[in-house]
């Protein structure tokens, strides 16, 4: 199982709910304001760019980033959080 974080930029109308939904249904956690991590199999990054796409606006951009190796500083939490 991969390890993936998310980090995004909400522009314009800043619509964050839908994403949010999405993102817990991923059991996703919230490292910092705008990053995400959550454990994803038998997928990339590009197929999860491709899935999260639908769940922001045209002007919105967003990264993931798959990764084994992670620190935090004063976060809200950490990967070690993930159920």
């Amino acid at each position: 199982m991969a390890l993936y974080f998310m980090t995004y930029d909400l522009r314009n109308n800043r619509d964050y709910q839908k994403l949010y939904d999405e993102l817990k249904l991923f059991n996703a956690v919230n490292i910092l304001e705008s990053t995400w991590c959550f454990n994803k199999e038998n997928t990339n990054a590009s197929d999860l760019r491709d899935h999260f796409i639908k769940f922001i606006d045209s002007d919105d951009g967003f990264l993931i980033n798959e990764s084994s190796y992670w620190a935090t500083y004063k976060a809200n939490n950490t990967p070690k959080d993930l159920k």
